[in-house]
């Protein structure tokens, strides 16, 4: 199998060069482009195109990819809202994910995320760093207690429970496929009242796009701090922005943004921003965003390029597909 590899990182190649060792059938060509209807064409003559987050695999990409012979789309991450099934299934397209590759990772993010949120770790590293150790306006909180609520108990919101076990927190989850766990399970009004902390790992599809808006703002208590580290598109930025201006929302941790594809994953150091909601957000002091890197471990990019290349290799011996999509 030839697969043309978009959106090609220089972290991401060591790895899967080490993977490919054990598939001797199969070969990459990468690409630094992100897959669009403008860099299909690359893909003429692969078998296969391999993409992630940010990649484009709508209609129209997928009707080339169909006349350039591509039968197979291998996703390196668990998401799929950037891909058009239904598309993909009237071409005959395989599409393969990687369902879970490190779990802990992004789990262990959203604690990174939330303690320095908390207590204002980044922030007083900063200040230590100009030898200022005064300590007011650096005043944390206790996870220990507290209520947090998690949207999607797959397995990150799983992983999360497990951490936030330890720390003593007392936990909610909305998810219809809950299993009885270390948690309450409970709907979503409920959660959004009660949290202190609201973390979302729910997948994007038409029932969670801006599943956090004015509405589910308002419903929540006054200070909460809301953490995402799964799609950007279910947060709704413009309500996000009145949320903290009104300092409804205390606490903002962001590592995946709505319009990210323009900007995550590429050096903008000498660009002016043209998105006016993001650099909004940023101006806020209680808000915490990085980009895109919940699954950026080794560990996690060890098991990505070796899922990725397990499931090439299914394809090309005609099995059973472990991980599809469609």
């Amino acid at each position: 199998m030839k697969i043309a590899f978009f959106s090609a990182q220089k972290y991401e190649r060591p790895f899967f060069e080490q993977s490919l060792t054990g598939f001797s059938n199969i070969a990459i060509t990468y690409f630094e482009q992100s897959l669009s209807m403008h860099t299909a064409v690359l893909a003429k003559e692969f078998d296969a195109v391999c993409v992630f987050v940010n990649d484009s695999v709508d209609k129209a990409v997928i009707e080339q990819l169909a006349i350039f012979g591509v039968n197979t789309i291998l996703l390196r991450c668990a998401g799929f809202n950037n891909v058009d099934l239904a598309a993909a299934k009237q071409h005959n397209m395989r599409v393969l994910r990687v369902p879970a590759y490190s779990p802990e990772a992004v789990a262990e993010h959203c604690i990174a995320l939330m303690l320095t949120l908390s207590r204002k770790t980044h922030k007083a590293y900063n200040r230590v760093r100009e030898d200022n150790f005064d300590l007011n306006g650096l005043l944390g909180f206790n996870l220990h207690n507290k209520t947090v609520g998690i949207i999607g108990c797959g397995k990150i919101g799983q992983a999360l429970c497990n951490i936030l076990t330890g720390f003593g927190a007392h936990i909610l989850v909305c998810d219809p496929n809950a299993q009885a766990g270390n948690y309450t399970i409970t709907d979503l009004n409920t959660l959004l009242t009660q949290s202190d902390i609201i973390s979302l790992h729910c997948p994007l599809n038409e029932h969670t796009h801006h599943l956090i808006d004015d509405d589910a703002f308002a419903a929540m208590k006054t200070g909460v701090m809301l953490i995402n580290t799964s799609r950007g598109a279910l947060v709704n930025s413009k309500a996000c922005i009145k949320a903290l201006k009104s300092q409804k929302l205390g606490y903002l941790g962001l590592d995946v943004y709505e319009q990210e594809s323009e900007l995550f994953f590429k050096n903008h150091s000498d660009d002016i921003n043209q998105d006016d909601i993001f650099s909004r957000l940023v101006s806020f002091k209680n808000v915490l965003i990085t980009g895109h890197q919940g699954f950026f471990t080794q560990e996690a990019l060890t098991e990505i390029a070796n899922i990725t290349l397990q499931n090439a290799f299914e394809v090309t011996q005609g099995k059973s597909l472990t991980n599809e999509v469609l």
